[in-house]
């Protein structure tokens, strides 16, 4: 059902009803385009980017991102054995912090365990589960939530304001603002699963290329160890391009490196490049829905269907003394922004 079209010169709004969530909150999806054609959907359901096609060589386009026809899927996506989040905005904390346990000055925060003895991508309901406002403008969509004080138990109230844009040099940017009323833990980050092929292939003979000499060491649970390992002759290499990995979940210090990582087609010629802010970059090869829940136009997503460009910083840092500071002060602002630039590649 069509609730809305808002015409904003050659770049086009669109807002439709998209469902209703398990608390029977209202859901919809919006559209912005730019002058090449470049489109990205998103609902307000967990600030969500459930498509974003691009222009190729060839003059179609291609849905680079996986995700779901309906609010249904997105929402039982949750109950699988492995949640994919496609899409999603993950936080209050993005990735693992073990033991879900923390000391915020002198105090120990005891977060909710959703992930064995840890918390995973902020709990049992993160904000990729919530209901966002979004307000449309003539190129950008721009959500904002209010997390509660003691909302999956982090302390203080934290306002989030995500701006999702496109430019007419088909970049697509993704810009966080926080404040909070008292001491927090914040890291955030967006969890869309790439697929340069399209959202119904494979991303093995994809080239990944990750600006990093260094990954961090993991324990058992996938809890950083406060450690850093060379990436020098190990699977872990990918200073140079090469193919996908078919497994890894994992996360690369590029500290200082404006450009993060890129990714590239050679059956179609697309390439992005991903620049960030954050410290870390945590990559993941997956999508698998365990032949529960179709994707989008019936596809049948697996554990290779797409890989994530996770910008944040370093999972369990609010644990490790030398790792980038995740605390957001009372009055401070908490700034990220990270842009998926994609172009039109013939080698």
């Amino acid at each position: 059902m069509k609730i809305k079209h808002i015409p904003h010169f050659n770049t086009r709004i669109n807002a439709d009803f998209f469902g209703f969530d398990e608390n029977r909150n209202e859901s919809f999806i919006y559209k912005i385009s730019n002058k090449n054609g470049m489109t990205l959907c998103a609902t307000d359901y967990g600030a969500t980017v459930t498509s974003l096609q691009i222009p190729n060589l060839d003059g179609n386009f291609t849905d680079v991102v996986l995700g779901f026809d309906t609010l249904k899927d997105y929402i039982d996506s949750f109950r699988l054995p492995s949640a994919p989040y496609f899409g999603a905005t993950v936080g209050r904390y993005a990735g693992r912090i073990g033991n879900a346990e923390f000391v915020l000055n002198g105090q120990k925060i005891n977060l909710n365990k959703n992930n064995g003895n840890n918390a995973l991508h902020g709990g049992h309901v993160g904000f990729s589960q919530k209901i966002w406002h979004c307000t449309p403008h003539k190129n950008r969509l721009t959500f904002t939530y209010t997390s509660t004080d003691g909302e999956e138990n982090y302390p203080g109230t934290l306002h989030v304001t995500l701006t999702y844009s496109l430019t007419d040099d088909n970049q697509f940017m993704v810009e966080y603002s926080a404040s909070a009323d008292d001491d927090t833990a914040i890291n955030l980050t967006h969890h869309s699963y790439f697929n340069l092929d399209g959202h119904t292939e494979s991303v093995v003979e994809q080239q990944l290329q990750v600006h990093s000499d260094q990954y961090l060491e993991t324990d058992s649970g996938n809890v950083p160890t406060g450690n850093f390992l060379s990436v020098g002759n190990t699977d872990f290499d990918f200073r140079t391009a090469k193919n996908c990995p078919q497994s890894i979940d994992n996360t690369f210090a590029i500290d200082g490196k404006s450009m993060a990582a890129t990714l590239f087609s050679k059956k179609n010629g697309l390439k992005m490049e991903v620049y960030t802010n954050q410290p870390g970059l945590h990559i993941y090869v997956g999508g698998n829905c365990f032949s529960q829940i179709n994707g989008k136009e019936h596809a049948a997503y697996h554990p290779l269907s797409g890989i994530c460009f996770e910008t944040q910083n370093y999972p369990d840092a609010p644990n490790h003394i030398k790792f980038p500071n995740a605390i957001l002060k009372k009055g401070e602002i908490y700034h990220h922004k990270t842009v998926y630039h994609f172009k039109k590649h013939t080698t």
